[in-house]
């Protein structure tokens, strides 16, 4: 049995089937993240988890022991919200010693725990700071050094980095990898940035509509989707129709979808022939910039295909360019409509 386990969870709000049959297991010290759309029910898992949300059908357990019905003060589980919700009135020492001394500890073991916590969230001189004098990705840490401060069995981490700045949320998502290796902390994370769930996670679990569509690494997921909804929610895939995959390379691939990585199409000026691969014609319809890659919109036979390239100014194609694109057999994947 795995460290926690959900089994066959299934969860109504009225009429509304939130959650469907979800069996997920997460190993002890493993990173999960729940990835997926706002109101795949990724936050409601976690919650049942939590004891935050009553569990309506199925069971859920941890080192064993079911806890389904359990009450969420005796489960020994950590949770970071969206809102840090930090007492304001409190500096950031009291802040992190409240739980404690409702667990009834002693002083001088409360303020050495503060202190540790402090030390390893990297804030030891804001001890005496109070909230409204911390940055948010200050705070983001307080409430982080709150939650495993108790030494919890699990770390519930809700969307913790959503309301802080790119560049920050970059570093902060390295730290807490960090931390919760250090601890060998089992965690659940749930996000709907799939960059950050691959930059996160040991494994990943996507959510759709209630139902888990696909787990696995992150780069199972990236480079295997196994549905539409996968490949087209992980890795922005080219999802396209049997028919359409004919329009482009002449060719039918049974009667499925299939997926193509906008990386895995190579543009040029000229015809390039390549064994095992496609190679087609196509015409530039629109490019925009993320970041250190150029996307272009690509028309190929009426159908619209998407390409990644290198930003280089010497692989800049106007709108309108002819273009010759290949592309290899093998990055050409099937995968199934939907989750079975």
């Amino acid at each position: 049995m795995s460290y926690i386990e959900f089994h066959n969870i299934n969860k109504y709000f009225g009429e509304n089937h939130v959650l469907r049959g979800i069996d997920l297991g997460v190993e002890e010290g493993e990173l999960v993240t729940l990835l997926g759309p706002s109101g795949c029910g990724k936050s409601t898992l976690l919650r049942c988890l939590a004891g935050l949300e009553e569990v309506q059908e199925g069971s859920v357990y941890l080192e064993g022991n079911e806890i389904t019905h359990m009450d969420a003060r005796l489960r020994r589980i950590g949770m970071v919200f969206q809102q840090y919700s930090l007492f304001p009135n409190m500096t950031v020492a009291q802040n992190l010693a409240f739980g404690l001394k409702i667990q009834k500890m002693k002083k001088p073991e409360i303020e050495r725990n503060v202190d540790e916590a402090l030390a390893l969230v990297g804030l030891e001189e804001k001890k005496n700071a109070y909230p409204g004098q911390l940055s948010g990705g200050q705070q983001q840490r307080v409430a982080l050094a709150r939650a495993i401060i108790t030494k919890p069995k699990v770390l519930l981490l809700d969307e913790p980095l959503s309301a802080i700045d790119a560049k920050l949320r970059r570093n902060l998502q390295i730290e807490i990898r960090k931390i919760q290796k250090n601890l060998n902390i089992t965690t659940i994370f749930v996000t709907h940035d799939q960059d950050e769930a691959m930059i996160m996670s040991d494994r990943i679990c996507l959510l759709n509509e209630g139902r888990i569509e696909q787990i696995g690494t992150p780069i199972e997921v990236y480079t295997a989707p196994k549905t539409r909804f996968a490949a087209g929610f992980i890795g922005n895939y080219n999802v396209i129709e049997p028919e359409e995959f004919e329009k482009i390379t002449g060719e039918r691939r049974e009667n499925r979808v299939i997926a193509i990585r906008p990386e895995t199409i190579a543009i040029s000026r000229q015809r390039t022939e390549r064994p095992d691969s496609y190679t087609f014609e196509g015409r530039v319809v629109e490019s925009r910039s993320r970041g250190s890659v150029l996307r272009y919109m690509l028309d190929v036979n009426g159908v619209e295909l998407s390409a990644d390239t290198l930003f280089r100014s010497f692989s800049i194609y106007e709108n309108g360019t002819k273009v010759w694109l290949s592309l290899e057999k093998r990055n050409c994947l099937t995968v199934e409509e939907r989750a079975v």
